[in-house]
């Protein structure tokens, strides 16, 4: 369990945050210099909050009542930067043993579960950005931590990098019984790998909880209201392998997956509200696969050509629909009333999906 209260201020800044979280991956998700890497930081010893406290499975690390201040290098904590930070001199095994504790049995199982076999006698210099993660990630966790940093481990990798890594990172959350705090901006990485978002805005937690509640009333892209997303959960049924396609359960209605996914395993999607449709009526003879049956709940209008429609879902989830204010005005649409969300197949990249 870690306990977390800090209170820092800088010129132009100031971080007041509380909270606590246990085993599994908790995401401190929000906008770039919201306060994230500074909660990272103090946990780890790397910055000195004015005020607070810091312990991690009932061991107090900082406590400036107390002038509890323990030097980074005995808290015990293993921490992955964006950059992952190795020695170009020492090959990826010299590199893995440089952060080993204890006899070492634990090596050649962090290198299997990494898939890093094949790479212990290369330099840095040969490695992928992905793989170069993958040997700081192991790195960290065979200094055997009881609690792993991520500061946005996956931020300066490509798309294709990215969805080349996530399985690994998903392994050792679901392998070790360790905290793990993720730091990110990027909803889809959050949304798969999350057991708990703690919303970061302003030096302040403006939400917590699941990411099915915690990030979509949260969520606004950088340019435009269409960028809203919204995140659901269902159970992923039989794959049809004739038209490579997934049926995802939901108590609002089958939703249609492009691709292969576990069946019977609890999956959360991110859908964009720019990907929802609404219809006043039972869709028919249409392409799109899925429509989804909710009431909205609010319509969020301004000066700008787009609203965002809230629909409840049936099952109690939200979905949020992008819509210019004309065709909500020409549709007559108004709280309470019925409507279905239509959502293409293809606009939900099954690669961002996560089982669970």
């Amino acid at each position: 369990m870690i306990e977390a209260a800090i209170r820092l201020t800088r010129t132009g800044f100031g971080l007041d945050v509380s909270f606590t979280a246990g085993a599994g991956v908790t995401a401190l998700f929000g906008p770039s210099g919201s306060g994230k890497t500074t909660i990272l930081n103090a946990i780890a010893g790397l910055e000195h909050p004015g005020q607070g406290r810091v312990a991690v499975e009932g061991t107090v690390y900082f406590d400036s009542q107390k002038r509890i201040d323990v030097p980074p290098h005995r808290r015990n904590i293993g921490y992955v930067f964006q950059d992952a930070l190795l020695f170009p001199h020492l090959s990826v095994a010299q590199n893995l043993r440089y952060g080993l504790r204890g006899d070492g049995t634990s090596f050649d199982g962090t290198v299997a579960l990494l898939g890093l076999e094949h790479l212990l006698e290369r330099r840095p210099a040969k490695l992928s950005g992905g793989e170069r993660q993958r040997v700081a990630i192991g790195r960290a966790l065979l200094s055997e931590p009881r609690l792993l940093l991520m500061d946005e481990p996956l931020a300066s990798l490509d798309i294709e990098r990215k969805h080349d890594i996530l399985p690994y990172v998903e392994r050792l959350r679901d392998r070790f019984g360790i905290p793990i705090l993720y730091v990110s901006h990027a909803v889809d990485e959050v949304a798969r790998l999350a057991d708990r978002v703690i919303v970061i805005e302003g030096g302040r937690i403006s939400a917590m909880g699941p990411p099915e509640t915690a990030l979509a009333p949260h969520l606004h892209g950088d340019e435009t209201r269409f960028d809203r997303v919204s995140v659901l959960t269902g159970h992923a049924g039989s794959y049809d392998e004739a038209y490579g396609l997934t049926p995802l359960i939901h108590e609002a209605g089958r939703i249609t997956i492009a691709g292969k996914l576990e069946e019977n395993r609890k999956t959360r999607i991110v859908i964009r509200a720019r990907d929802v449709t609404l219809a006043t009526t039972a869709p028919r003879n249409l392409s799109v696969r899925t429509a989804l049956t909710g009431k909205i709940t609010a319509i969020e209008r301004d000066e700008e050509p787009a609203a965002i429609v809230a629909v409840a879902l049936a099952g109690g989830q939200e979905l949020a629909a992008a819509a210019t204010r004309k065709a909500i005005d020409e549709m007559k649409l108004a709280v309470g009333d019925q409507v279905w969300c239509l959502i293409k197949a293809v606009s939900i990249d099954a690669r961002w999906l996560t089982s669970g």
